[in-house]
């Protein structure tokens, strides 16, 4: 037992080191000046690939349609002519039908229908600034200013996203886990890799050719977005990640949906980040305190430790949620151990295996992340 005590001490202390540089870099991140907005507004092209009827959906979808931008387009694509979402984007055209364009019955050129969708919106935009925007966020009036304006510094903007309110109990754990782990993770590999090498899929913000010197899109991979930005970065592009963390709920969605969700996601990472997925294990202190409450018989130094790790780990989470100006949160913190385990379950299952679930399609990773339909 006394071996097994000194590896969950190990543990714990290099979670407390993690909580820690969590904490530093997301205050000095959220701290800097932003980007000011440039005086001349390049035309923008939003594309959006389309799959179901998501809660909020037209909300969402009409967020990016009442922007206070001079000239821009917003194209919709969906796969199945069927598809319940085809009635309300038609509404969404007829509503804004100087804006908005529907493309429907795509038939996918590979297995990852999100980017054979965008491939065939990419060759219906009007103009060379792209903004490729997943269907399930709600944008702010000067969201195109805002994601646009690095890219006179910058070659490829991508935003990060929360339920800043949520109001129940499986999108506050959701959000809870991007708020305090997810975007404080980035910021810390922003800051080892000198750089930001990869891109988060719900806003991807690229001039076209930049886009298509680097590779363009990828139709048979997984977590393509991810791959997007490595590849931008080894390419030598520069990825900036913005201020701007877009607001994202997942609603009524069940436990068993945000599992294989973030179960994707862990698998994603892993064949994308190969080896270094495995040092995420010093990602979850919380959790390995109650064994070592129990190994050591509650002794009063590892009640301490306990203790210590559960004041940063929560001080830590109060900065990222105020950091993202997420007040609403802190009445869900209660619900932080939970998110932690559930994190930890999460990524022990995602280091083996190489099936994920994804719009109701089972997929098999191979090699580096190229995917293959499994046959229900």
């Amino acid at each position: 037992m006394f071996w097994v005590e000194i590896v969950l001490v190990i543990l714990i202390l290099g979670s407390i080191a993690f909580y820690l540089a969590c904490a530093w870099f997301t205050y000095q991140f959220f701290s800097e000046p932003q980007f000011s907005h440039p005086s001349h507004q390049e035309p923008v092209s939003i594309l959006v690939p389309i799959c179901g009827l998501d809660e909020g959906a037209i909300e969402n979808w009409s967020s990016l349609c009442t922007q206070t931008y001079s000239e821009y387009e917003v194209l919709f694509g969906v796969v199945d002519p069927e598809d319940p979402a085809v009635p309300v984007l038609h509404q969404l055209q007829a509503q804004f039908p100087d804006r908005v364009q529907v493309f429907v019955g795509l038939p996918p050129r590979g297995i990852n229908h999100k980017d054979s969708t965008l491939s065939y919106l990419l060759e219906k935009n009007k103009y060379e600034t792209l903004i490729f925007v997943d269907s399930d966020i709600r944008v702010q009036p000067d969201y195109i200013q805002t994601v646009t304006a690095p890219l006179d510094r910058v070659d490829v903007v991508t935003c990060a996203y929360i339920a800043h309110n949520p109001q129940f109990f499986t999108s506050a754990v959701a959000s809870l886990g991007r708020c305090c782990d997810f975007i404080p993770s980035a910021l810390i590999a922003r800051t080892i890799d000198r750089g930001l090498q990869f891109a988060i899929g719900v806003t991807i913000a690229v001039r076209k050719t930049t886009l298509m010197n680097f590779g363009g899109l990828q139709l048979n991979r997984i977590g393509s977005d991810h791959n997007l930005g490595k590849r931008a970065a080894k390419a030598g592009y520069k990825v900036e990640l913005s201020h701007l963390v877009l607001e994202s709920d997942t609603g009524r969605e069940t436990l068993n949906e945000l599992f294989q969700r973030e179960l994707r996601w862990s698998r994603t990472i892993r064949f994308n980040k190969g080896s270094i997925y495995y040092t995420m294990i010093f990602c979850y202190g919380t959790v390995f305190c109650l064994p070592l409450l129990l190994i050591s018989n509650f002794s009063a130094w590892a009640i301490a430790l306990s203790s210590v790790t559960y004041v940063i780990r929560y001080t830590q989470s109060f900065i990222a949620v105020f950091s993202m100006n997420s007040p609403a949160l802190l009445r869900w913190v209660w619900a932080l151990p939970f998110r932690d385990f559930l994190s930890f379950i999460i990524w022990t299952i995602g280091s083996v295996g190489r099936s994920a679930y994804w719009r109701g399609r089972k997929l098999r990773i191979e090699g580096d992340g190229i995917i293959q339909q499994v046959d229900a």
